[in-house]
């Protein structure tokens, strides 16, 4: 019963995805589809149970990540940009939490709790609480204190979710922060990142430089980041706007940022008064250029989605079929080539015993039977024998896979995915499965032309893309 509840579960909540892209991009419908055909590759695979899907594993909405030092001016920067007074800002750290904000028809702000995302797959951050437990036992138990929700009935949130993080700079939470961000940046179609022109010595943010900057420059997705330099209105005052720039460029090339665009903002309801009408004027037409560009690039960033959500597709089918395969496949070797050394052992030692036994006096106990007790005493010593065997073949069996498993889950070596290869690999060590079966479960001709045939819908779905943004031949796209 539990299974089929699961199942229309999730049915329920992919058909409802369906219907909201049917509306905003059908094209992302048949993109879904090929997702749901990978989950049954992975469950006949032993990868996934019936609960998991590859869909919950891309977030379906765009996602805008505001990320930065404390009092950077993140808060303002999204309040100004939804026209709601949503967030708290202030000159120091005023919220120690991410907030996810989406939008609502309601005309009332809601602040929902942590929960509300982790338990939600709609959402990014679901099942964060486990990947916080992973840097901070028990940690995860204490969702709230990591995350919220918003709801707001601006406009210009439809179809998009941003998130404003808390600042880096602050030593409490540090490390689970950390894993958080990491976490979001994954997500994210496009990562905003903040510095602020008021404090150009960027000694005292070393960590903070290097996790925003250092880490995530030779990333392939690295388009996606924008590097901001914001309340530059404080410079402006002393017009040395430019030193303050030159210092920020020079503490960002010494982390590889070398090339990229950097954008230099103010808030304009919270900036402070800008005297000279020459020096006001200039430092507002590069702001407004500036926030021209950016703005763009947050209206599009429902191409990128569409465009990620396919690579996302693509990226699953490949790694199931040249990681994970090769993968299960090393260890249902090690696995195999074990049992039989042990069983070997074992098979020795129990025949030497029984040799031992019939040369000290178990031979004449036979012989000393009639012709019928014999046989039963053959045929019923045989028969132990048999059972004998065979529980200490299957007791073998099963400390060796749990042993394979321990050490992975002690020793994982950065390697992804660990629980659903333990799942694959407990799945194939069965018991009644063969141990001299080579190839997984489920792996066959079947299951590596349906992994073919998402490949190249996914090379199809690309060009459907470029098809409906782009057209070199110069006529209308479709």
């Amino acid at each position: 019963m539990l299974f089929f509840s699961r199942k229309s579960q999730l049915d329920k909540r992919l058909r409802s995805l369906e219907s909201y892209l049917q509306q905003e991009n059908p094209l992302l419908v048949t993109v879904m589809r090929s997702y749901r055909e990978l989950d049954r590759v992975a469950r006949r695979l032993g990868f996934f149970d019936n609960e998991e899907s590859y869909t919950r594993l891309v977030p379906w909405w765009p996602i805008i990540s505001v990320l930065g030092t404390y009092s950077s001016g993140k808060s303002t920067f999204i309040n100004d940009y939804i026209g709601y007074k949503l967030q708290m800002t202030g000159n120091q750290a005023v919220d120690d939490k991410f907030t996810v904000i989406c939008y609502s028809n309601d005309n009332t702000v809601h602040v929902l709790p942590g929960t509300a995302l982790d338990a939600d797959p709609r959402f990014p951050f679901y099942r964060i609480s486990k990947e916080i437990d992973h840097v901070a036992t028990g940690e995860g138990q204490r969702i709230d204190a990591y995350l919220q929700l918003k709801t707001c009935p601006s406009p210009v949130l439809r179809g998009k979710i941003f998130i404003d993080s808390p600042g880096f700079d602050a030593d409490e939470q540090r490390t689970a922060i950390l894993r958080s961000t990491s976490y979001i940046i994954d997500l994210s179609d496009l990562v905003l990142v903040f510095f602020d022109a008021r404090h150009p010595e960027s000694g005292t943010m070393r960590d903070t430089l290097r996790h925003l900057v250092e880490e995530t420059i030779h990333r392939k997705d690295s388009n996606k980041f924008l590097y901001i330099l914001n309340q530059l209105d404080v410079a402006a005052r002393e017009d040395n706007a430019e030193d303050v720039v030159a210092s920020w460029e020079r503490a960002l090339a010494q982390k590889g940022l070398t090339a990229g665009r950097f954008f230099r903002i103010f808030s304009k309801s919270a900036a402070v008064p800008i005297e000279d009408p020459n020096i006001r004027a200039r430092y507002e037409a590069k702001r407004d250029a500036d926030m021209a560009d950016i703005d763009a690039r947050i209206r599009d960033v429902s191409k990128e989605r569409a465009y990620r959500i396919v690579s996302a597709l693509e990226q699953h089918a490949r790694e199931l079929q040249e990681k994970l395969i090769p993968r299960l496949r090393t260890l249902l070797h090690t696995w195999r080539v074990r049992v039989l050394w042990f069983d070997l052992i074992a098979f020795s030692l129990i025949t030497l015993c029984l040799g031992f036994i019939l040369w000290h006096g178990g031979a004449d106990f036979l012989t000393s039977l009639q012709e019928d007790q014999q046989r039963w005493a053959w045929g019923l010593g045989f028969l132990l024998f048999l059972l004998l065997l065979g529980y200490i073949h299957f007791s073998i069996r099963r400390r060796v896979s749990q042993a394979i498993v321990n050490k992975m889950r002690r020793h994982p070596q950065g390697e992804e995915h660990v629980e659903n290869l333990i799942k694959a690999f407990m799945y194939n060590t069965r018991p009644y499965r063969s141990i001299m079966q080579k190839d997984p479960a489920g792996w066959n001709q079947r299951t590596q032309e349906t992994i073919r045939n998402i490949l190249n819908d996914a090379a199809d779905f690309i060009q459907k893309l470029n098809d409906t943004f782009a057209s070199p031949s110069g006529s209308k796209p479709s």
